[in-house]
């Protein structure tokens, strides 16, 4: 079976064809027909698998926490992408940026320099972009926070990293299982298990 039919396209379809170089950045906005959420990463382009349950939860959870909670000199973005440089332009699944920042009604990335905080949700596919690729090039990009969440037995650990300036490396500054509390870049306060208990709640009505 042909990799074009497996995933439910005509035979004559063409994938994209990488110049020698790799794609750029701006690609991104050019190519037609990329699946949602496409990212370049090292000119490459990467996509991601179908979203779980844990990981749609868990991204409205953190969404909707940090909405309520950051003050107004901050935006919170989701599942948007950052310019890192030329070739590389991955997608957090939170971004925290600094209010007032150009994006503009039809940017569709946002600067390294106006995000303060990027949170990746991990999923088995993204294991290694997550903890080893994606947090080496936030950290020389000069983003100061990192989260990295991952699942354990239905319920979100944080890992919360944050810069080092005199490294340009990003050093732990904690582990996180059912409460996430920290004052930077602002004071937030997250219950990690209303999600689990929002589940439990719909399977037990149904």
């Amino acid at each position: 079976m042909s990799a074009a039919r497996e995933y439910g396209l005509d035979e004559d379809y063409e994938w994209a064809r990488p110049p020698a170089e790799g794609w750029t950045a701006d690609d991104l906005d050019r190519l037609p027909n990329l699946p949602p959420h496409t990212e370049l990463i090292d000119g490459s382009l990467v996509f991601v698998s179908p979203q779980t349950e844990f990981h749609m939860f868990t991204l409205r959870l953190f969404e909707n926490s940090l909405l309520d909670q950051a003050p107004v000199e901050f935006e919170v973005f989701r599942e948007f992408t950052v310019k890192l440089d030329k070739r590389n332009r991955p997608e957090p699944d939170i971004l925290v940026i600094r209010a007032g920042a150009d994006t503009g009604p039809r940017r569709t990335c946002v600067k390294p320099e106006d995000l303060v905080l990027a949170v990746e949700i991990v999923s088995e596919d993204s294991e290694d972009r997550d903890r080893k690729v994606k947090p080496w090039k936030y950290a020389n990009a000069g983003i100061r926070h990192y989260w990295r969440v991952e699942e354990n037995n239905g319920s979100p650990v944080v890992y919360v990293y944050e810069l080092d300036p005199a490294t340009s490396k990003y050093v732990p500054t904690g582990v996180h299982h059912d409460r996430l509390k920290v004052g930077e870049p602002f004071l937030i306060d997250i219950d990690l298990t209303a999600g689990n208990r929002r589940r439990r709640m719909t399977a037990e009505s149904n």
